[in-house]
């Protein structure tokens, strides 16, 4: 009896009978909530490990690379690192840029890098005895820090770039060379992975002495290239020309991308290539700006245009004939020669006369372009002179052939082309016009004689 009376004091206890109505259950909602919590640190922690290892395992390695090399270095040579050195490792000319993966890495003037040992910063080789063996390296492009001159052996051997996980090395080929007498050309090497993942976004080809290769003594600077940007091998087909040529597709130029707004807007108009480009802008430069839009800024047409006119001419002229008008044009539309009324006029000689008729002129041409007189060669300033002006009787004598000879080509018709000879003839009288072999073309005083074998072949 007493534990019941016991139990039921329990009971009726109040402050245990509060602390059971203070108690709620979870709700759905709560429970919910939770789950998705436990969820997304679950997920990020999943996402973070890989890269975690990967940073982890990236500078485990490169501790124990350094470690390794301080361990395997002489200490003799520990000693030479730190002591100034007049002899560095030098590339002879600056990089051929733009730089893409998969692709031959050459110097500016398209041929193989070469690297020199100079003394004291000079820009000739010094002769060492023996061979030195030389390694090729990838360095990041931040390296040397403040742009310093010199460095250790420590810091350019701790700045060299490492491939990515799972990546071939970043450098494949001929990475390590053999100098003789100071001097060696380097095969054929290429960079395997972009530079975009770097902190600077850029690398450098760096080349240093394979230690113990090198009997000497002294330290060899190591020698660096300028830094670079490595794009992906996919934008090698859509990189621009420099220069560009008369027939690249429009989109090689500068700030115009190919398939993008402009390019689409160039070619509705016809102007699908540079030299159409080119032509636009000579003859009717607002024009063109207006079919490009005012997307295009001023300071992008500048680009642009700048970009264009490094274009070469090439050697192909254009004739354009009306009334008593010749004018002669280069591939863009620029006049270079006009004759009116027997005389010769250069292109700077052009603004002391209707300057007007002449722009009307040239768009007339532009207009009919197709059909025009199409000669290849040079036309030689002698060659346009009025013929009272000349001594020699034979100026081009002792020029060479490519200079006299130049093809006419009528109408855009690739098969009718004629060969001519130019060069200073006596104009002649009727009693001399009757040998069918030569016939002679008379604008005014220029003289331009073509031979042929019958009169058919003629121009009309």
């Amino acid at each position: 009896m007493a534990t019941k009376r016991f139990f039921g004091e329990l009971e009726s206890d109040p402050d245990q009978q509060l602390e059971k109505r203070t108690r709620t259950r979870p709700t759905l909602a709560s429970i919910i909530s939770e789950v998705r919590i436990q969820n997304s640190l679950q997920h990020l922690c999943t996402a973070l490990e890989p890269m975690l290892r990967r940073v982890v395992t990236e500078e485990v390695e490169n501790g124990l690379r350094h470690c390794t090399r301080s361990l395997t270095r002489a200490p003799s040579v520990r000693i030479q690192a730190l002591e100034p050195s007049n002899l560095q490792l030098k590339f002879v000319k600056e990089l051929g840029l733009p730089i893409f993966t998969g692709s031959k890495i050459i110097d500016i003037d398209g041929s193989p890098l070469s690297i020199i040992i100079v003394k004291d910063g000079q820009n000739l080789p010094v002769t060492l005895l023996g061979p030195i063996k030389v390694e090729l390296v990838v360095l990041d492009g931040d390296f040397p820090p403040e742009d310093r001159e010199n460095w250790t052996a420590e810091e350019f051997d701790g700045s060299i770039a490492r491939e990515r996980l799972g990546k071939r090395p970043l450098l494949a080929g001929d990475v390590s060379i053999t100098m003789r007498n100071s001097c060696a050309t380097i095969g054929d090497i290429e960079l395997t992975d972009n530079s975009s993942w770097v902190r600077s976004r850029k690398f450098r080809i760096g080349a240093r002495v394979v230690p113990g290769s090198h009997q000497g003594g002294a330290r060899i600077i190591e020698a660096i290239t300028e830094a670079f940007v490595v794009r992906d091998h996919r934008g090698e087909l859509y990189k621009k020309h420099y220069p560009p040529s008369l027939n690249d597709d429009v989109w090689r130029l500068e700030k115009i991308g190919k398939d993008g707004a402009f390019h689409k807007k160039l070619v509705s108009e016809g102007i699908k290539t540079v030299q159409d480009f080119l032509k636009m802008s000579v003859v009717d430069t607002p024009k063109l700006r207006e079919i490009l839009g005012a997307g295009m800024s001023e300071k992008t047409w500048e680009a642009t245009i700048k970009h264009a006119k490094t274009c070469g001419m090439g050697n192909k002229h254009y004739v354009y004939s009306h009334n008593n008008w010749t004018i002669i044009l280069n591939p863009i539309c620029q006049v270079e020669r006009a004759m009116v009324d027997g005389r010769t006029y250069t292109a700077k000689e052009l603004s002391s006369i209707n300057t007007t008729y002449i722009e009307n002129l040239v768009r007339q041409a532009y207009s009919n372009w197709g059909s025009l007189q199409e000669f290849e060669g040079l036309v030689n300033e002698l060659a346009l002179l009025p013929q009272g002006e000349v001594e020699d009787p034979n100026p081009l004598c002792n020029e060479a052939a490519a200079d006299k000879s130049m093809t006419f080509q009528h109408g855009g018709n690739q098969s009718s082309r004629t060969t001519f000879e130019i060069g200073y003839f006596p104009v002649p009288n009727s009693s001399s016009s009757n040998n069918n072999s030569v016939q002679q073309v008379g604008i005014s005083d220029w003289q331009m004689t073509y031979f042929m074998n019958t009169p058919e072949h003629a121009i009309g």
